[in-house]
């Protein structure tokens, strides 16, 4: 069985629940993953068990055998649906495009959240497959990862794939500040290529030397960041993902995509997604105008807000353990 999916690490996090789905209907299969080759040690932390094949967006992989069925868990297609058709599979679970119509498939479903789209494709095959499966196991092993302490830690992730779901730095470096005038240590989160807007929120915020992990992270790293952090703040993008996975309480600033579409689907009373309402193009070079719209008291009070209420679920937790 060969599966397509060869995006980020938001789009990954939204298929688990159909791979695991695919785990469980064909326990003996042999199953391929076809996307990044990072995405190793992703299924490693989802505690997935598929073989990764390298290969980029829309391209088939080299060097696989013929599958008895491929699922195109990519795309609408037509161009992903082609690129799993050129191996020649006995199969091929797709949705149906009108450029494409030699490859049948159900109707793109439109406005539905993305964990739900792949889902309701398995189910049409007769796969059971569960959305609100997407939890994944702890990665943390004591209060130290790394060398990084992650007891009583808030991370600020500011960047995200394109301008358009990134909230401005001064604002994010504003929550910061307030986050560690609160006593939480900040560590301030971004790829390689965020290091520069990281540094800039940890210097606008005056954040202890060291705050900046940007581009300093493994995947395992990061997420025993996240699974053991207080709290996360981020935009639309892949940490807030990771939130979900490890039950971390979360604010994201929502822009131009609903949360409905891309939020979190399970635990959503630890997960405060702020969004004016308004949609808008995901993938544009400027600033969205609904992700503007949110001002920086509302995110703080968000802040506040869970910070309260995992405190007492905390304190609550503790006293059950104790006892009368």
């Amino acid at each position: 069985m060969l599966v397509a999916r060869a995006l980020g690490l938001g789009d990954f996090a939204t298929a688990v629940p159909a791979l695991r789905a695919l785990e469980r209907a064909l326990p003996s299969w042999h199953r391929v993953l076809a996307g990044p080759s990072w995405y190793r040690h992703l299924v490693s932390l989802a505690g997935l068990r598929w073989e990764v094949v390298p290969t980029e967006p829309l391209c088939a992989p080299d060097g696989v055998p013929t599958p008895a069925l491929a699922v195109n868990l990519h795309g609408r297609g037509p161009q992903s649906t082609a690129a799993l058709a050129s191996l020649a599979p006995k199969r091929l679970w797709t949705h149906e495009h009108p450029g494409a119509p030699r490859w049948p498939g159900p109707a793109w479903p439109g406005q539905m959240h993305d964990v739900e789209i792949w889902c309701r494709l398995l189910r049409l095959h007769g796969v059971a497959a569960d959305p609100d499966d997407i939890r994944w196991p702890s990665p943390v092993r004591g209060g130290r990862q790394g060398g990084t302490d992650i007891a009583g830690t808030a991370i600020v992730h500011p960047g995200a794939a394109s301008e358009s779901r990134r909230w401005p730095a001064e604002r994010f470096a504003r929550v910061a500040a307030h986050l560690a005038s609160r006593g939480l240590r900040v560590l301030v989160t971004g790829t390689e290529g965020e290091t520069v807007l990281a540094a800039r929120v940890a210097d606008t915020a005056g954040l202890a030397p060291g705050s900046v992990l940007a581009g300093r992270t493994s995947l395992h790293l990061l997420a025993r960041l996240v699974a053991g952090a207080r709290l996360v703040v981020c935009g639309d993008t892949g940490i807030g993902h990771l939130a979900t996975a490890y039950g971390t309480p979360s604010v994201r600033l929502f822009g131009p995509v609903s949360p409905r579409l891309w939020g979190p689907r399970v635990d959503r009373e630890i997960h405060l997604c702020l969004w004016a309402g308004l949609l808008g193009d995901p993938h544009a070079s400027t600033l969205d105008p609904g992700l503007e719209a949110i001002g920086v008291e509302e995110a703080l009070f968000a802040c506040e807000e869970l910070l309260a209420a995992t405190s007492v679920r905390e304190r609550d937790a503790v006293e059950h353990a104790d006892g009368p």
